[in-house]
């Protein structure tokens, strides 16, 4: 069984494979890879807010050390303050415990590199091949040889600090009013602290995590109650994290919901307009809406899809020399200052343009039409390639040649759940909705 998908090692906490017994041998592949790769053998390793995270923080610890190399416990913090911390600290590698949207009873694996940016697939298939290999214990570190384990207490305000270098120093947010809901997750600190030394009064959501209620109802995933704050508070915008803070969804002052594809469209304009847009392009998913695509189209800005996942995102940005790209759940990536998405980082920037506009965010963050878009979640046994699946593709081309050049038809295995995704786009709601729901009840019939 393949552990990695498309980011990181992901499962039901305590079962197979997140288990503490899978965790110590990641650790332990970690440690023996990274080990002598540096002149620090410090891996970094942080968390979100879940019950299990103790858990595993612990197997993983004890797994690097047993290696030789040196475990830095940096606690709850966002999934981009590891991959920040990593390269601040001069780590030579670094892990983040988090299932990052979903419930809290998953949880999962990230690892980055020195360089803070996810591991290359062959180095998590790297990894994968020595968890049952006898190399790892045979490289078992003894006596002096055995690491030691630090708890960094400033790992928060380093990160903080980071943060603020985005924000433009003679600007501030004195007396705007911002609802934050951190999802009980790994924001609920440092996302309102932040914005308050800004000087922003801050109405907070979500930020008293039990173990038990991240993602519960709340955050960029549901963010019904933050609009009702926003309204009830008459406040100038909402900012929605996830559990693991590396997205945002965003509210304005009118209570209408600002995914991905609505600040991509705002950023992607802006650094335009400042000539500051790299290679005059944005890397998106194929899951981006079309309305996006022909806005962007209409800006004389190029668009460059990918497969669902930040990791591609940020590969084709590498590739391609760009600065700005994202997905539309939420995860923006700002290449000159980030190596993944951050949530805190993408509000940072967009209040610091509503700052400086003054403007309110349904002015300037309403830039296009989006195409309707529907889609459909279906838990299946096994995912097979869609074009295995026995009358599937006559079934999708009819789908295609329905819509015609006026929608899209996406059909994929979730990278992160035992499930497919079926979305379809075009300008009739019904006509979409109907060939949605024919093609997921064909893939639950075959596979579920």
């Amino acid at each position: 069984m393949k552990l990695f998908g498309t980011d990181g090692i992901r499962g039901e906490a305590n079962q197979y494979p997140m288990t503490p017994e899978v965790a110590l041998r990641v650790g332990m592949a970690v440690g023996y890879l990274f080990r002598n790769q540096g002149r620090h053998r410090r891996i970094i390793i942080g968390k979100d807010t879940r019950l299990s995270g103790y858990m595993l923080e612990m197997a993983l610890a004890s797994g690097v050390l047993s290696m030789g190399a040196e475990a830095w416990l940096v606690g709850p913090l966002p999934t981009p303050a590891v991959a920040f911390l990593t390269r601040d600290l001069r780590a030579e590698a670094g892990v983040m415990i988090s299932a990052s949207h979903n419930p809290f009873y998953d949880n999962g694996i990230k690892i980055f590199a020195a360089d803070g940016f996810k591991l290359p697939d062959e180095q998590e298939e790297r990894i994968e091949e020595l968890l049952n290999s006898p190399v790892l214990d045979q490289a078992r570190s003894r006596g002096e040889g055995i690491g030691r384990a630090y708890r960094i207490e400033d790992a928060r305000g380093r990160y903080m600090v980071y943060l603020k270098r985005a924000f433009p120093e003679k600007m501030d947010l004195e007396g705007m009013r911002i609802v934050v809901d951190c999802a009980h997750g790994a924001t609920y600190r440092v996302a309102p602290e932040i914005l308050e030394e800004l000087g922003a009064r801050v109405i907070r959501l979500g930020c008293s995590p039990n173990g038990l209620n991240i993602n519960q109802e709340c955050g960029a995933l549901y963010p019904q109650a933050l609009q009702r704050k926003v309204l009830e508070e008459g406040a100038e915008v909402g900012l929605a994290f996830d559990g693991d803070g590396d997205r945002l969804v965003m509210v304005d002052e009118k209570g209408r919901i600002l995914d991905g594809d609505h600040l991509l469209a705002y950023l992607a304009r802006d650094l335009k307009q400042r000539g500051e847009l790299w290679g005059n392009a944005v890397a998106v998913t194929v899951m981006s809406n079309l309305g996006l695509e022909r806005f962007l189209k209409a800006e004389g800005i190029r668009i460059i899809r990918t497969r669902v996942g930040d990791r591609y995102v940020v590969e084709k940005m590498r590739e391609e020399g760009l600065r700005l790209g994202g997905e539309q759940s939420g995860h923006i990536v700002f290449l000159d200052q980030s190596t993944t998405g951050d949530g805190i980082l993408t509000a940072l920037r967009v209040l610091a343009v509503m700052r400086q506009k003054e403007q309110p965010a349904s002015e300037i963050l309403n830039l296009f039409e989006r195409v309707p878009q529907v889609t459909r979640s279906v838990r299946v046994r096994e995912k097979k390639p869609p074009e295995e699946i026995e009358g599937f593709s006559e079934r999708l081309r009819r789908a295609e040649e329905i819509l015609g050049d006026r929608g899209r038809v996406l059909v994929r295995p979730s990278g992160t759940e035992p499930k497919y995704r079926v979305m379809v786009e075009g300008e009739d709601q019904e006509l979409i909705e109907t060939l949605a729901d024919e093609l997921a009840s064909y893939l639950e019939k075959c596979l579920g």
